[in-house]
């Protein structure tokens, strides 16, 4: 264990104070998973930890017993036992009293997070009945489940985020509590649900989260619009699996390794499908522009849970061009090269994987797409330009609307492989210029010395 959050619980116990792993720390250790973070609860107060560790670097949770300190380049944080007083706000108490180590085990929230660990005694201390609940893979709330959730709604989300993790049952008792109050889960800031959601989607096994979310009804408050796609039939023909819920259940299950931004874009690739749902004169159903639809609706969805520009923007571009896939066979060498080119291509290549084998079961594009990848270097995709607007005016061209035509068709001729030198590009520009007359007429010869910008 964490040799550094070791010191500071000897330093603890050789100033007379109890002191403790607790929490994430122990349930990792027990299972045999590598910890990210060490918390430390004791029975020293606030005042008494800061002057045996001088580097105190956050002081705000002071009023709740707790201080972060520095110890080399690592933050821990240090708490004193505690008893809370009345939530109000289902998030925080009112307030705290210092108490026993035992009390303090009582306020916790699920049985496995509530255990501690003597790491100089190499001693478990386990006051809830947490060993044998993870020996068991059992999510439990200590004591009353409906008074641990009423506390902290946001413990309705992290039971299944835990269970989804680590695999577990949840005990039946809290995951009725689960069900009874997960309205309660609207109260809970965006920031918080989204960073639920972001654990729960980077799971070994999001489908399992998902399942949850669902049948506990927390789906359909965290995100109506992913629950409002069960009953959206589908082209069996195309998608034997059944309705978009079940084919995104079935697309979040193949997800080969965790990567947030790619289980957000098969989470919301589909969730233009309901809006647009149609059925045509022959009786086939059709979802005309629905990646376009799903695209706005995923930007709204994650602007509304607070995620960051880059996020959305990757995950709308993953939604947006999903479906280009099945054009493939068909695209111009230049469109192609553009669509391999895209900083998302790589994760709408795999997003079009998991897509096709949850459905059709036909790999031909993704394998097609693989083989190009392996023979064409990153230049031959995105060749630098071979000429820029400032060529254009020094051939004596004007700027106007003129100027992105001719650099636009240079560079698709450059992708085709029919214009491959400098030279060929601006005898290109230059005849194009001409033959669209410019702005001021026909331009003079062209100036085999015309400087490259």
């Amino acid at each position: 264990m964490n040799p550094q959050a070791r010191d500071i619980v000897v330093q603890l116990q050789h100033a007379g104070h109890t002191a403790y792993f607790a929490g994430g720390a122990v349930r990792d250790h027990l299972l045999g998973v590598q910890a990210k973070d060490y918390d430390i609860a004791t029975s020293a107060r606030p005042e008494e930890v800061q002057k045996l560790f001088p580097r105190v670097t956050d002081l705000t949770g002071k009023s709740f017993g707790v201080v972060r300190i520095m110890v080399g380049d690592e933050s821990y944080e240090v708490a004193t036992f505690r008893q809370d007083g009345l939530y109000k706000d289902g998030r925080r108490p009112e307030s705290v009293s210092f108490a026993t180590a035992e009390e303090d085990a009582q306020r916790r929230d699920f049985t496995v997070n509530g255990l501690f660990y003597d790491p100089v005694a190499e001693k478990l201390i386990d006051y809830v009945g947490g060993e044998a609940d993870l020996r068991a893979g059992v999510i439990r709330a200590i004591g009353n489940p409906a008074d641990r959730f009423e506390e902290d709604h946001l413990r309705l989300m992290r039971a299944v985020r835990f269970a989804t993790r680590l695999y577990f049952k949840i005990e039946p008792k809290t995951w009725e509590a689960i069900c009874a109050l997960a309205p309660k889960i609207r109260t809970v800031s965006a920031e918080r649900i989204r960073d639920e959601l972001n654990k729960i989607f980077t799971a070994d096994k999001p489908e399992l989260g998902l399942d949850l979310l669902d049948q506990s009804g927390l789906l359909k408050e965290v995100l109506p619009d992913i629950a409002a796609l069960h009953g959206v039939e589908q082209p069996p023909q195309f998608h034997p699996e059944g309705d978009v819920f079940k084919h995104t259940r079935l697309m979040l299950s193949k997800i080969e390794h965790p990567n947030l931004e790619l289980a957000l874009g098969v989470l919301y690739h589909d969730v233009g499908k309901k809006p647009t749902s149609k059925t045509d004169e022959n009786g086939r159903i059709r979802f005309n522009e629905h990646e376009s639809v799903g695209a706005e609706m995923a930007e709204q969805i994650m602007t509304g849970l607070r995620y960051d520009n880059k996020t959305i923007h990757t995950v709308r571009e993953l939604v947006q061009h999903h479906m280009q896939f099945k054009d493939v066979p068909h695209m111009r060498p230049s469109t192609l090269k553009r669509m391999m080119a895209r900083p998302t291509f790589q994760l709408e290549l795999e997003l079009h994987r998991i897509d096709c084998a949850s459905s059709h079961g036909d790999l031909k594009h993704y394998e097609f797409l693989t083989e190009q990848l392996k023979n064409m270097s990153a230049e031959e995709i995105d060749p630098p330009a071979l000429i820029t607007g400032r060529d254009l005016m020094a051939m004596g061209l004007p700027p106007g609307k003129v100027f992105g035509k001719i650099l636009e068709a240079v560079r698709v001729a450059q992708l085709e492989g029919t214009v491959q030198t400098r030279a060929e590009a601006l005898a290109l520009a230059h005849k194009l210029a001409n033959a669209g007359g410019g702005e001021t007429g026909p331009l003079p010869p062209l100036d085999p010395k015309t400087p490259r910008s």
